[in-house]
C-alpha cells in the first residue's frame, strides 16, 4: 500500500463487556497513526462516551471514506443491533451483535474498503448462545477467508509467541501433526517478516517436559516436530528445537529469539500474561494476531471482563497496542 495512513476497522466486541469502553479511551491516541472506523452499535458507543467522561462525539457514518483521523470525533458504522443493554450481562444478543460486528468488518476488508481489523473481545459463552460454531475469531476468520494455514501469534513486548492449536481439549492438542507443526513454523516465519523482521530466528517448544529428554519422556518431538523443523529448515528459515518448554520462552523474551512456536494454548499464553498482566490480575496490554490470513486482523490481548465492564476502569493499552500493530501489518 502507498503511505496514507492505514484505515484500521475496529470491531465493538460484546455490548455488555468492555470494548466500548476502551475504544472511546483509546481512540484519540489510535487516530495519531490509523484512520480509525468502529464497526458496532452508536447508542452503546454514545454510552460509554457519557458514562466514562469523554469529549468525544459519535458520528454515524454508512462507508469508511467518511472517516478521517480527528482526534474529537468517533466515526461509527452502525449496525443498530442492542435495543438496549447492561454491562457484564450474558446474553444471545449481545453474542449475535458482536458477529454480526466481525462479519461486516472481513465484508469490508475482502472488498478493500479498510486495510485492517482490529477486535475488541466477545464473549464465547454469548456467541456459542446465539448459534456460532466457533471457539472464537480464529476460526472465524479463516472460515470466512478461506484459509488453511493460519496460527494465533500473541506480542508482548519481548515476547512473540504462536500456537499450532489454540482452542481445542489438551488431549486433542496433543495428537500432533507433522503438517500442522510445519505450516504454523512458515507462517510464523512470513508475519515476522511483515512485520519488519528481515531473517526472522524461530524456536520450537517442544510438547514434553524437557522436550522428552531424549526420548524418555515421550517420543513426539522425534516423530513429529523434529521432522517439521527439518521440513522447514530446508527452505531457508532460521528454524532451531524442539526446545524445553520451561527455559525456551526466557530465552525468546532475552533476545534470542524472535518468536516461539508453541505446541498448544496455555504452553504459549502462560508466558505471554505474565507479562502483559499487573499483580491485581487485569490484562493491560498485549497484542493477539491472527496470521496467514489474505487480510490484516490483530485483537486485543484479553476477554469482555464482565466483572469490571461500566465500571471505567479497564486499561486501554492493548487496544492501543493492537491497532499499533495493525498499522504496521498494513504498511
Amino acid at each position: 500500500m502507498s503511505d496514507r495512513t492505514p484505515t484500521v476497522g475496529v470491531t465493538m466486541g460484546d455490548p455488555a463487556g468492555i470494548g466500548s469502553e476502551v475504544i472511546v479511551k483509546s481512540y484519540p491516541t489510535l487516530v495519531e497513526t490509523a484512520t480509525v472506523v468502529v464497526i458496532g452499535d452508536a447508542s452503546v458507543l454514545e454510552d460509554a462516551v457519557d458514562r466514562f467522561a469523554s469529549d468525544l462525539t459519535v458520528r454515524r457514518i454508512d462507508s469508511p471514506t467518511e472517516a478521517d483521523a480527528d482526534p474529537e470525533v468517533l466515526p461509527v458504522i452502525d449496525l443498530d443491533n442492542v435495543a438496549a443493554h447492561e454491562y457484564g450481562e450474558l446474553s444471545q444478543a449481545n453474542g449475535a451483535a458482536s458477529l454480526e460486528y466481525v462479519e461486516r468488518a472481513i465484508e469490508l476488508a475482502q472488498a478493500g474498503e479498510i486495510d485492517a481489523i482490529t477486535t475488541a473481545p466477545i464473549n464465547k459463552q454469548a456467541t456459542r448462545m446465539a448459534g456460532s460454531e466457533y471457539a472464537g475469531h480464529t476460526g472465524m476468520l479463516a472460515d470466512y477467508t478461506g484459509t488453511d494455514d493460519y496460527s494465533m501469534m500473541l506480542i508482548e513486548d519481548d515476547l512473540t509467541v504462536t500456537h499450532v492449536s489454540t482452542h481445542v481439549p489438551l488431549r486433542e492438542a496433543c495428537d500432533l501433526d507433522v503438517d500442522d507443526v510445519a505450516s504454523t513454523i512458515t507462517v510464523t516465519a512470513d508475519a515476522l517478516r511483515d512485520l519488519g523482521i528481515d531473517d526472522p530466528s524461530v524456536a520450537v517448544a517442544g510438547l514434553n517436559p524437557h522436550a522428552s529428554d531424549g526420548g524418555l519422556l515421550g517420543d513426539e518431538e522425534a516423530t513429529v516436530i523434529e521432522p517439521a523443523i527439518d521440513r522447514v529448515a530446508e527452505t531457508g528459515v532460521d528454524v532451531t528445537g524442539p526446545l524445553p518448554p520451561d527455559t525456551v520462552y526466557v530465552r525468546a523474551a532475552s533476545g534470542e529469539f524472535d518468536c516461539v512456536v508453541s505446541m498448544y494454548h496455555d504452553q504459549g499464553h502462560i508466558p505471554i500474561k505474565m507479562l502483559g498482566f499487573t499483580g491485581d490480575g487485569d490484562a493491560v496490554s498485549g497484542v493477539n494476531v491472527t496470521i496467514g490470513l489474505p487480510i490484516v486482523r490483530t485483537s486485543v490481548d484479553h476477554g469482555t471482563a464482565f466483572d469490571i465492564a461500566g465500571e471505567g476502569v479497564a486499561s486501554e493499552q492493548s487496544m492501543i497496542d493492537a491497532v499499533s500493530t495493525a498499522v504496521r501489518l498494513a504498511r
